[in-house]
């Protein structure tokens, strides 16, 4: 049953490239108030990423996807870290770009967490 759950997520994923694009754009508007810089890296990658840093900073990031999640939803995830870097449910861009937020302050000075 697991493994026809991770299938579907999977495939929801693939063919939801149009959805995931939405809600990236939707978090580069949330993004742009706080001073983040990104860039959008939709072509050629198979899954649309937005990789999000501090001006001057471009050595630390953070890059971010959009994935099904269980219950016909979206979720914003680390890219590095795949279904297991959860950020925030895509629908509410500023609590997800608030925690975009913390991430990269907290990668940029480690003392700040």
């Amino acid at each position: 049953m697991l493994r026809l759950e991770r299938s579907a997520l999977y495939w929801r994923t693939r063919l939801g490239r149009a959805t995931a694009v939405r809600y990236l754009d939707v978090l580069s508007v949330a993004l742009q108030p706080q001073g983040w810089r990104f860039i959008k890296v939709y072509r050629p990658a198979p899954i649309p990423l937005l990789w999000v840093y501090a001006n001057g900073g471009e050595g630390v990031g953070v890059v971010v996807s959009v994935l099904a999640v269980p219950g016909d939803t979206w979720a914003y995830h680390d890219a590095r870290r795949g279904r297991r870097g959860y950020l925030c449910a895509c629908g509410d861009a500023k609590a997800a770009g608030e925690v975009v937020g913390r991430l990269l302050k907290h990668r940029m000075y480690p003392a700040t967490w």
